[in-house]
């Protein structure tokens, strides 16, 4: 089941890397839950999976290369759960440089993602996407 859940998680963050939104979604469970760190209007707080599907479709055309690509640097497994550290990196169309670190912890449930908990340096998400 480990093995199982994680190879889960690594795909999607594959997706997420190749601005796939229709197979992320695919991957989320009916009733998943995506929170993310920070009070950023618009981008942080919870999330149906409805609602992330409508956030990843208007991030995804803000890069050049229409997603922003995500790298697991270490991921540990337990239970249900699948902790993860992750970079990013990205060029807006605007110029700027989105390079980010992430931990998430996802949770599985019937092989499908039922809970994504996303933290990251928030400060660099709004100066690169708000500022």
């Amino acid at each position: 089941m480990l093995e199982s859940n994680k190879k889960i998680v690594e795909q999607l963050l594959q997706e997420l890397s190749a601005g796939d939104v229709e197979n992320v979604l695919e991957l989320l469970h009916e009733d998943v839950a995506w929170w993310i760190s920070g009070q950023i209007e618009g981008i942080s707080g919870t999330f149906s999976r409805l609602e992330m599907g409508e956030l990843l479709r208007g991030i995804g055309p803000v890069f050049k290369e229409g997603a922003v690509k995500l790298t697991p640097t270490s991921m540990i497994a337990e239970g249900k759960r699948v902790a993860v550290e992750a970079e990013s990196r990205g060029e807006l169309n605007n110029g700027r440089h989105y390079k980010n670190l992430y931990h998430f912890l996802f949770e599985i449930e019937d092989g499908k993602i039922k809970l994504v908990k996303e933290y990251m340096d928030t400060m660099h998400v709004f100066q690169t996407f708000i500022e």
